[in-house]
């Protein structure tokens, strides 16, 4: 009896697991906890923002360059180097799938850490990649990666 309750249970959880928002994202939408443009630096600025930390709690102004086309769970941030990986922390909220080329404020934790060769590998079938650039990712990479509570459209 208790295995044929567990099967409905799972089924409701897979339906309600969090999915991107339908629509397009619109400036003033806000997605996770509710955040604004006040005291957002500027993606550039990230790095001396972290200085010799391990992390640090801020809001990231800048552009979208890339999201992930499977479900809106995380998008990258241009600056001037690599581009800012931005996760949802936890999965707990998803994003439009039409964010490039959006201005946001993300508010989160960033850290400076090494994603290993699955990792990014993971992330580039995510970002719809072709199988020879999958193929390709051989190396760990050290980047800036922000683990997001909230976002901001502009």
């Amino acid at each position: 009896m208790k295995r044929l309750l567990i099967i409905p249970a799972l089924f409701f959880a897979f339906l309600t697991m969090a999915q991107p928002p339908e629509g397009p994202a619109k400036k003033g939408m806000t997605f996770g906890v509710t955040t604004t443009n006040e005291k957002a630096v500027n993606a550039d600025e990230l790095s001396s923002v972290l200085g010799d930390k391990a992390s640090v709690a801020v809001k990231v102004k800048g552009k979208v360059v890339e999201v992930c086309k499977a479900e809106g769970c995380w998008l990258k941030m241009q600056t001037t180097t690599d581009p800012l990986m931005i996760r949802m922390k936890d999965h707990a909220f998803m994003v439009p799938l039409d964010m490039n080329g959006k201005t946001i404020v993300a508010q989160g934790t960033v850290t400076f850490k090494e994603i290993s060769v699955e990792m990014l590998k993971h992330y580039a079938e995510d970002a719809g990649k072709t199988k020879e650039e999958i193929a390709a990712i051989k190396e760990p990479r050290k980047e800036l990666l922000m683990q997001a509570t909230g976002i901001l459209v502009l």
